[in-house]
């Protein structure tokens, strides 16, 4: 098991540390595990201990928009055990064109695709591959953004096209591919409902998850999207607190469904991993005892633990014997920010340590890369709940207020995804503008002449010459 006593020290930063409460914020279901175990509160003496990199030995990557495409011979990996030995589905972080290039990936293992704003906007500003389709919406008239929907609504169908096998013979548990909903709508509960039913009805896939970011005005429009019929992928989730929200709407959005059947209506919580050690080393740096510092790079795995066995809890009783009587299926968990962003850190660090049935690990291509290559199969996700327990504990002693991690996190990763989105369209309009298209042609009457502009999303003209010549009809 990859896991996570004694690290070298990251670069020093500094951060913002709020006071902690005054209690544990752990949810009401799980405060009882706290009770059950006699962890020692000096977590150095874990039994957990880092695994060196590894230089890896081979590469399994999508090579977006290359015209030979991949040309990798599909071989039995790793992700085969992890599906078959342990249940966890392995899904791939990433999506670009050519889409084909994912059959691979497909072939070694690979059962799902998340995408979002900020991959969408590498894929398409990096890339040639989306001109001539975007080059014909300007011309028939679409606007940047409309645009752009049609650009990412194509990759979404084809990729749910590749993987509608895996769908259909695990009876719809598997082979999803997610798209999110604009990320400029995360505080409005009904514009969110509405672009999730507007992108269900268009993409038009059994197979396509509707990402809806677990913000507290869009826990509502998760509720509501379930109970019609929508299967829905929960992203931006960061606390304990807030997962436990998500499930509850997903509940709630089940039984107010009305309907007799509901094993179509699926769903994962997108649980996001190592951006919660990101910020949580930094507070302990600044805090810069030694009991701080060896807590550096546990926050993350410790409190996924955790999520894990509030999913079981929640996922159990009579409330969901009632609801799996027509069918339900679990919402599963999806360790999400699987990437590690601390070279000091193992590779396989946020992948090895959360291997567990029902559940999803989706990778980009460093984890996807580095797991293939040199990890583990075995279950890990609840081998340490105690520590778990006791990390999470040790981390309020010192003054980490978890509510105030999970909802500065949420702030930066909706912001970041907000800025990918309009940096995206920003690329658009200079690629629009590059091709010589016109987005919003203006005619203006010259002396002799009718004079072509275009004017961009901000409202500035360019000249793109003369379009028609004829006498002024005004002399």
């Amino acid at each position: 098991m990859a896991t996570i006593s004694k690290l070298t020290n990251p670069a020093v930063s500094s951060s913002s540390l709020k006071p902690r409460s005054s209690s544990s914020s752990l949810p009401k279901s799980l405060i009882s595990l706290q009770t059950k175990t006699g962890f020692n509160s000096k977590v150095a003496s874990s039994q957990l201990t880092l695994r060196n990199n590894h230089p890896l030995k081979a590469s399994l990557v999508v090579k977006c928009s290359q015209s030979g495409g991949n040309g990798s011979s599909a071989k039995r990996t790793t992700l085969h055990d992890l599906y078959e030995q342990e249940g966890q589905s392995p899904w791939y972080d990433n999506l670009c064109r050519p889409v084909t290039d994912l059959l691979p990936l497909i072939a070694s293992g690979v059962r799902g695709v998340t995408s979002n704003p900020a991959i969408f906007q590498k894929a398409i500003s990096s890339s040639n591959a989306y001109n001539d389709q975007f080059r014909e919406l300007v011309q028939s008239g679409k606007d940047i953004e409309a645009a752009y929907w049609e650009l990412v609504i194509k990759d979404i169908q084809d990729a749910c096209k590749l993987f509608e096998s895996i769908y259909d013979e695990t009876n719809g548990g598997d082979g999803y591919v997610s798209v999110e909903v604009s990320p400029r709508l995360a505080d409005d509960t009904q514009g969110t409902v509405e672009a999730a039913k507007w992108l269900h009805k268009v993409v038009n896939r059994p197979n396509v998850y509707i990402k809806i970011p677990a913000t507290a005005p869009c826990v509502p429009s998760i509720k509501e999207v379930i109970s019609q019929g929508i299967s829905v992928n929960v992203t931006l989730i960061f606390s304990l607190a807030r997962y436990e929200e998500v499930i509850d709407a997903y509940l709630d959005g089940l039984e107010a469904s009305g309907l007799s059947d509901l094993s179509r209506v699926t769903s994962v919580a997108s649980f996001f991993v190592s951006r919660v050690d990101t910020l949580i080393d930094k507070m302990l740096e600044k805090i810069g005892t030694p009991e701080a510092l060896d807590l550096r790079g546990k926050a993350a795995v410790a409190q996924a633990a955790l999520a894990y066995q509030l999913y079981q809890k929640k996922f159990s009783g009579p409330r969901w014997d009632a609801l799996v009587k027509k069918g339900a299926k679990k919402q599963r968990l999806l360790w999400a920010s699987t990437s590690v962003k601390n070279p000091a850190y193992p590779d396989t660090l946020y992948v090895a340590p959360l291997i567990g049935p029902d559940t999803v690990s989706t990778m980009p291509d460093q984890a996807l890369q580095a797991f293939v290559d040199h990890g583990a199969v075995s279950r890990t996700i609840d081998l340490n709940v105690s520590e778990a327990e006791g990390i999470y504990s040790a981390l309020e002693k010192l003054g980490i207020d978890w509510n105030y991690v999970g909802t500065q996190l949420e702030l930066e990763g909706v912001d970041s995804f907000k800025k990918s989105f309009d940096s995206l369209l920003d690329t658009l309009q200079e690629k629009a503008n590059s091709l010589k298209l016109c987005i919003k042609p203006v005619i203006v009457v010259g002396d002799t002449h009718l004079k072509g502009l275009c004017q961009s999303r901000d409202g500035n003209r360019a000249d793109m010459g003369w379009i028609y010549s004829a006498p002024d009809p005004y002399p």
